[in-house]
């Protein structure tokens, strides 16, 4: 098992969850928490909106002891509402590192100038970075891309300056923001920064199965590799990772233990979320969970549909009587 700290945190092993919005809620951390994964990051929270005490948001910060260590993410283009809703989030909710995210393409996150739109503005990118540095105590993390396009790469002079102002490590999607999610990530650029940098690096893109982790770290060189969409209806993704590194066998996950951890995310759900919201979450979390059964496509109607409990549990059972 490889041990690594990014800053004054302890990790068990090298293998992270990524943030992602409307997928990596509290349930699914818990889940890949127990496969393995050796650390989580939140949802992405708007830092603007815990200034305004929005109730939404502080819901998406709530903690629960197992997911530790756990990096918060918060999202933002103005460096003294970051700094000030990092505070908050540091002192009220306790995770155990603040990471920036410098990266979603989103075009409703890009329109306000946050998010990968800092990748077109690397002062003010650098100055948010640095005003929440000085402002909480624990460590402080950024999550960025590449550049804007393939014509304006900026990762390695970004990166360089966000370890100037004292981040204790760099998460790097292989992508610009233009290509979104499209193509394949650039691996080599991932080693660009590692090359140009002391902190950890955090590779990130086309992680989909356990062997892309391992080649990630050897082609790269990144210290910690970070498992996106490939850990989405899979967070036994990091069990195998662990496996292969170990030089053990991967045991196939049976089509019984996904319905039955399917079943175990939507219980985890009901103990923050009311009924019909976790059911309409569950919906696509059950596609991504039966992605490749051919149940689940003679069931697709009715598990769009599902609303209770009970609609749940009834296609469980008519999928493994």
């Amino acid at each position: 098992m490889n041990f690594l700290r990014i800053g004054t945190v302890d990790l068990e092993n090298t293998y992270a969850l990524a943030p992602m919005a409307g997928v990596t809620g509290r349930a699914f951390r818990i889940l890949c928490k127990e496969q393995g994964a050796g650390l989580v990051v939140t949802e992405m929270v708007s830092a603007k909106a815990l200034t305004y005490q929005s109730q939404e948001t502080r819901r998406l910060l709530i903690i629960d002891p197992k997911e530790r260590p756990i990096a918060a993410q918060l999202f933002g283009s103005e460096p003294k509402v970051m700094a000030e809703g990092a505070k908050i989030c540091a002192e009220e909710f306790g995770p155990d590192i603040i990471d920036i995210n410098m990266g979603c393409p989103a075009p409703k996150i890009v329109k306000n100038n946050e998010g990968s739109a800092l990748l077109k503005n690397l002062p003010l990118a650098v100055e948010i970075a640095d005003a929440v540095v000085k402002t909480v105590k624990i460590p402080v993390t950024c999550k960025i891309r590449l550049g804007w396009d393939r014509n304006s790469l900026v990762h390695v002079e970004l990166a360089q300056k966000l370890e100037e102002v004292g981040v204790s490590a760099i998460a790097v999607h292989g992508r610009v923001r233009d290509e979104f999610y499209s193509g394949k990530a650039d691996w080599q650029a991932i080693n660009e920064v590692v090359q140009a940098v002391k902190i950890p690096v955090i590779g990130n893109g086309d992680i989909w199965q356990a062997e892309d982790a391992l080649r990630m770290k050897k082609e790269t060189g990144c210290a910690i590799v970070m498992v996106g969409r490939g850990a989405m209806g899979n967070p036994w993704i990091f069990k195998e990772i662990l496996a292969l590194e170990d030089g053990r066998k991967i045991e196939p996950v049976s089509f019984r233990e996904k319905l039955q951890t399917a079943y175990r995310h939507a219980l985890l759900m009901l103990t923050y979320r009311d009924e019909r919201t976790t059911m309409m979450e569950m919906r696509k979390h059950m596609a991504w969970y039966l992605k490749g059964q051919p149940q689940a496509r003679t069931l697709r109607h009715r598990l769009n549909n599902i609303s209770t409990l009970a609609d749940l549990k009834e296609i469980i059972f008519l999928m493994n009587p």
